[in-house]
């Protein structure tokens, strides 16, 4: 059996519990400083009060106080904080890092040099850290369509396990695999985490058509704008690919779990979903953000403001063709400038230079 510590007491990382503590291991969930409530909760009652679930029993909550306890012995690290929290852990987690542990994440988003040169979590966290920790662990990472209560409460979930070397990956797929979790390897690293991070910003574009159809009384007729969410995420299918392949990764990834399985799951609902439906609705989105999503943490947002300046600087340097990434562009357009939604349709399907 093995012992595995999370950092971060978010609905997924603590989701994650179960399939471990299922199988037999020790888990060691440590709350960051925004976490103590759950921290509390989880000592006095088991009860998970985001997740509104109770976590197994095996699960020891710790508060980030307790953090050195919490790591001694540890096989796995595991991330699990949010995207804003990346520096903050690229500054924390090192010192916590011994030989021949295994570093998993499951962070999704992008960071950007000023130039616009694109990194994905691992590959930021590796630049803010010492590189003689960097070299105590193999680095992977989870994606793949995986809501965090439905797996917390077994419902079937498929994902991929990505990382530098098939035995690390192989030992970690181990650790969590169950009859209802089941886990595909891959070493395509940087393609894949291009994909759950870049998945995030297409999924804002599908609550357009639901702000829409608000905006026009429609929302409970019965003929509803599937037909414009299907053109959507056709685009927002053939970006994510190009992104991938231009990062680095095989672009044929984007087709499965890692691309457009996450794309799919991510784009029936949630915060930046909601958020989306606000501006389809008419409202622009610094009245968004400020108004009725005030103080909610927007991971997608936060992808298409990192990504939107970036592509604006790789076509400044002549990297990027002015006429690629049409729905990067809009999204990064109606978030960062308020801009108007209207798709941008005739600029759609087109092949990239």
């Amino acid at each position: 059996m093995a012992t595995i510590t999370i950092l971060g007491a978010g609905v997924m990382a603590s989701a994650l519990s179960v399939p471990l503590a299922d199988n037999g291991h020790t888990v060691r969930l440590v709350g960051t400083h925004l976490d103590d409530h759950i921290i509390d909760s989880l000592q006095s009652s088991g009860m998970h009060p985001v997740l509104e679930l109770s976590l197994p029993a095996a699960v020891e909550p710790f508060h980030f106080a307790d953090a050195a306890h919490a790591f001694e012995s540890t096989d796995v690290v595991m991330n699990g904080t949010n995207s804003f929290g990346v520096e903050w852990i690229g500054n924390t987690i090192g010192q916590y890092f011994q030989p021949g542990m295994k570093f998993l994440s499951i962070t999704k988003g992008m960071r950007a040099d000023d130039d616009g040169t694109l990194y994905t979590i691992p590959q930021a966290l590796k630049r803010m850290m010492q590189p003689e920790d960097v070299q105590k662990v193999t680095w992977n990472a989870i994606v793949g369509p995986s809501i965090a209560g439905e797996l917390a409460v077994r419902h079937q979930t498929c994902v991929v396990f990505c990382g530098e070397d098939n035995e690390s990956l192989q030992y970690l797929a181990d650790l969590f695999r169950t009859d209802y979790y089941h886990i595909w390897t891959s070493t395509d690293f940087v393609g894949y985490e291009v994909g759950a991070a870049f998945k995030n910003v297409y999924a804002f574009a599908m609550g357009l058509a639901r702000g829409l159809l608000k905006h026009e009384g429609k929302e409970h007729d019965k003929y509803v704008m599937f037909n414009y969410e299907a053109a959507v995420f056709a685009q927002a299918q053939t970006e994510l690919r190009q992104w991938v392949e231009f990062l680095g990764g095989n672009p044929t990834l984007a087709d499965g779990l890692g691309g457009v399985g996450d794309m799919f799951v991510t784009s029936m609902g949630g915060r930046n979903v909601r958020a989306a439906t606000y501006v389809g609705s008419g409202m622009p989105f610094s009245k968004v953000v400020n108004g009725p999503m005030k103080g909610i943490t927007l991971e997608g947002v936060a992808a298409i403001e990192v990504v939107g300046k970036a592509l604006e600087r790789l076509t400044d340097r002549g990297i990027v063709n002015a006429s690629s990434f049409p729905l990067c562009r809009h999204l990064y357009n109606v978030v960062v400038h308020d801009g108007p939604f209207a798709m941008p349709w005739d600029l759609f399907y087109q092949t990239i230079e």
